[in-house]
């Protein structure tokens, strides 16, 4: 015997740790936008002007629950890459990069602080273009999964800079205490 696992058992433990993983990438990052108060009706955001390139508001849930998928997805491929090459940085990175895109909704729309929210995307961008590298050495299929979500969150970086241009006076400014809940 040469073989230290099936195809089938391949398949369950990809599937089983897909059915833990992608549900928790994706109830992370709605929880992150939930209890920051990211939507489009948050009575701060609302004041600001918009750019131009700003997208419908119904675009931000969409494309962040199918990048989320996807990151969940990826992360699967990686995980279950059992001894490759790389593996384990992989998944470090993923993780730093999860942290910092998770900080960015609270930083944004509940502290109102827009600059340091561009400083974060900035980190959040090379640090999406490093996890994207470091799955493609793992599995390529893994880091092409993750382009998509590069793209979104060089655009957010780019939103985020005109926001600030256009609402520098809303840098920083409160209306009224922050507060942080969860509404479901």
């Amino acid at each position: 015997m040469t073989e230290l696992a099936s195809a089938g058992q391949l398949r369950a433990a990809f599937l089983r740790w897909a059915l833990v993983l992608v549900p928790g990438v994706l109830l992370l990052g709605m929880l992150s936008g939930a209890m920051a108060g990211s939507v489009a009706t948050n009575p701060w955001f609302a004041t600001l002007a918009k750019p131009a390139i700003y997208p419908p508001p119904a675009t931000f849930g969409i494309v962040w629950s199918l990048l989320y998928l996807m990151m969940g997805l990826a992360l699967t491929m990686v995980v279950v890459a059992w001894g490759a090459a790389g593996r384990g940085v992989a998944i470090t990175l993923f993780a730093v990069q999860l942290v910092l895109n998770l900080l960015w909704s609270p930083l944004f729309f509940a502290f109102h602080r827009i600059a340091a929210a561009l400083v974060l995307l900035g980190a959040i961008d090379l640090a999406v273009a490093a996890t994207l590298l470091a799955f493609w050495r793992v599995r390529r299929g893994a880091g092409l999964l993750l382009v998509p979500y590069l793209a979104w969150v060089l655009f957010a970086t780019v939103l985020n800079w005109q926001f600030l241009q256009l609402n520098q006076s809303a840098d920083g400014a409160a209306s009224g205490p922050v507060r942080i809940e969860f509404k479901p």
